[in-house]
């Protein structure tokens, strides 16, 4: 019986630990394809980043290209939604997630010199 809880207790804590590798989307991520025309951010997940960064308009869109990745995660912008666009010491910053606001808020000048140094 002792033997049976150490292994449902082993199995809980492997899944948790996957989902916090997994990232801010909890889903794994995507190889991309071999050879593609794609950006690395629409590469990143299959095509599905291009879906997200459409609904930004022509000017957001080019900026967010340009970022290319979320200063706070690195993960590719549009590879979990459309990414939203947050104003931060008077600069404008795309994320990934909005889940990613409140670390950027929290240390700006860390994550926008991540940002500059690119």
């Amino acid at each position: 019986m002792l033997l049976a809880n150490k292994w449902i207790c082993f199995g809980a804590v492997a899944a948790v630990a996957g989902l916090v590798l997994a990232g801010c989307s909890g889903r794994p991520a995507v190889n991309p394809p071999a050879e593609s025309d794609q950006s690395p951010a629409q590469a990143s997940n299959g095509g599905s980043s291009a879906k997200a960064l459409a609904k930004l308009t022509a000017a957001d869109r080019e900026a967010a290209v340009k970022q290319a990745v979320c200063p706070v995660t690195g993960e590719a912008l549009g590879s979990m939604g459309t990414p939203p666009k947050v104003a931060v010491n008077g600069q404008e910053v795309f994320l990934c997630c909005a889940g990613c606001e409140e670390e950027l808020r929290k240390d700006s000048e860390k994550y926008l010199a991540k940002m500059k140094s690119k």
